[in-house]
């Protein structure tokens, strides 16, 4: 069965771990851009899009932001299926008509979160281990937009017609984790980031490795939806 073509829309800023944990764990062909140099493909010619985090916040007044929020708009409108993590999560709910605001604080390592079901979690426990990073979140759903998983922090995945959105991190390998919770001193505290470090556990990792399992998911539903329409229903 050929491998769906995918768009990987990296919001990164140039992050060495960000297209090698996407690389791993999408069973796809890959065409990636920097959309923080203001790369984004010139069609809506693939079988899925995946956008992924970074240090940024959807809100901020940036001509690259801008642009990433109105070809995703127009994806939408194309019913090309989307998966956005972590700020991927935010550029999706502010595209489709959501609403994004800084929290007043920060999550991050290893936290449990809660899904309420749904394709994407096919295979995921109820409630299951992830890893977070982020002082934004999703406050205002888009119309229409079906929420599917959260914890005290808030929402922490979204479903809106073909597109879906995690706060969390399930690309992450441990060297990810540690080297972006280190990459936080200047807005946490020497004891909150070894507290944060000191958790990043073969175990807790283990543990997290089941939400992996909704990028198999995704890939299958944009392969579903590329091979027939009747394919896709849920």
């Amino acid at each position: 069965m050929e491998r769906p073509r995918f768009a990987l829309l990296d919001a990164s800023h140039g992050a060495t771990h960000t297209r090698r944990n996407f690389r791993r764990e999408l069973d796809a062909a890959l065409a990636e851009f920097d959309v923080t140099d203001g790369a984004l493909p010139e069609t809506y010619g693939y079988d899925g899009v995946v956008i992924t985090g970074s240090r940024a916040s959807v809100y901020w007044d940036e001509p690259w932001i801008r642009s990433l929020l109105g070809w995703v708009e127009g994806a939408a409108d194309r019913n090309l299926p989307m998966l956005g993590v972590c700020y991927g999560h935010q550029v999706l709910a502010e595209a489709l008509g959501g609403r994004v605001e800084d929290m007043g604080e920060y999550e991050i390592g290893y936290r449990t979160v809660e899904h309420r079901g749904g394709e994407l979690f096919e295979g995921i426990d109820d409630s299951f281990t992830v890893f977070t990073t982020h002082s934004d979140a999703v406050v205002e759903l888009p119309p229409g937009a079906e929420l599917l998983a959260e914890n005290e922090y808030g929402v922490h995945a979204f479903r809106a017609g073909h597109a879906w959105g995690v706060q969390f991190h399930p690309e992450y390998d441990p060297g990810t984790a540690e080297e972006v919770t280190r990459g936080k001193d200047d807005q946490l505290s020497t004891e909150r980031i070894e507290s944060v470090v000191s958790g990043i556990t073969p175990e807790a990792y283990d543990a997290a490795c089941e939400a992996k399992q909704l990028f198999e998911n995704f890939v299958d539903y944009a392969r579903r939806v590329r091979d027939g329409p009747t394919a896709a229903a849920d």
